[in-house]
């Protein structure tokens, strides 16, 4: 028969840890994005180039199908559950829990300019990468322009980037 041991410091000391990771990514969360109470947050990267968005998420220890991606009027949505594997086998038991187990959701406003129809998920080695391009009109132009003053410079276009 196998008994569990109950360690209240473990057990404080795991929900210390807990409400540090929870405080110390509240302070850096940015204002259009929303952490559930889920029991863990993972880390995330948002990079932009010209062309599009990508979003990377660490998810070590995760299968595709253990991840949700949902997309609703311009929030994107991440979920899943990291399950805590309490069988001990051959009377042993745990020394250390330092991984994070449980549910995780994380939310983002998405920008105006991101094409919705055409976002791409990938997920690989532990890392889930979010393709989403920007949409054409979005998307700097060069505009050309002709006349203005002084009849010497007519000809010559003006280049104008937006961004």
């Amino acid at each position: 028969m196998n008994y569990l041991s109950f360690d209240p410091y473990r057990e404080f000391n795991a929900l210390q840890e807990r409400l540090n990771r929870a405080l110390g990514a509240g302070g850096r969360r940015e204002r259009d994005e929303e952490m559930s109470l889920g029991a863990w947050i993972p880390p995330v990267d948002i990079e932009e180039d010209k062309e599009k968005l990508l979003l990377t998420a660490e998810l070590p220890g995760f299968k595709e199908d253990q991840i949700q991606i949902q997309m609703e009027g311009g929030v994107l949505t991440l979920r899943g559950e990291r399950k805590f594997e309490e069988e001990r086998k051959n009377g042993k038991n745990f020394h250390r829990v330092e991984r994070a187990y449980g549910q995780f959701v994380r939310s983002f406003t998405l920008p105006n300019n991101v094409d919705r129809e055409n976002v791409q998920a990938h997920f690989s080695d532990g890392l889930l990468r979010i393709e989403m391009p920007k949409r054409e009109e979005a998307k700097p132009r060069q505009i050309r322009i002709s006349g203005g003053e002084g009849q010497k410079r007519q000809n010559e276009p003006i280049d104008v980037k937006r961004g």
